[in-house]
């Protein structure tokens, strides 16, 4: 039986898998104070500039997006332990992710033995366009680990606080 040797191909899943996991360990043991990244914009604005005012209707900021650094952080850490743990870790602390549901439903419906002829032959194009989705996803997550504790270390961690 022949073996494939994943880590020497840098394009495998498993490898982006580890780097992101390896840049969000990183990002965890760097970020010694994570409550000191609360209010910390995830953008950088350049010194002077003003936070531009687009909300004229006064309307209220969208509750999915990350306002700071500190909701960021636990993002990136709470979808490395998903990929770490899976789900059953967090059906055992009873939180229910949208995934978690997802596969819920799936379970519910019942299994007729046979797949659809259709669905049969996109198996091929279905697994292929998520695992392209998969692989920008893992490169995003591990680019914004990786930027989250480089800010991190220059703003936060840089400063002096044993004065």
């Amino acid at each position: 039986m022949m073996q494939i040797d994943s880590a020497s191909n840098k394009h495998s899943l498993i490898n982006v898998m580890h780097r992101f996991i390896a840049a969000a360990n990183n990002m965890d043991e760097t970020i010694m104070v994570p409550s000191l990244l609360r209010d910390v914009p995830l953008e950088e604005r350049p010194a002077g500039e003003l936070e531009p005012n687009n909300n004229r209707n006064h309307e209220p900021p969208c509750p999915n997006k990350q306002r700071d650094m500190y909701e960021h952080y636990l993002l990136l850490k709470s979808i490395k332990n998903d990929m770490e743990w899976g789900l059953l870790k967090r059906e055992m602390s009873s939180g229910a992710s949208f995934l978690e549901m997802a596969v819920k439903q799936e379970e519910e419906q019942p299994v007729t033995g046979d797949l659809p002829t259709d669905e049969n032959t996109d198996l091929e194009n279905q697994f292929h366009y998520h695992l392209r989705g998969l692989f920008g996803v893992l490169s995003k997550l591990t680019l914004q680990a990786d930027h989250l504790t480089n800010r991190y270390k220059r703003e936060i961690g840089g400063g002096n606080f044993m004065r």
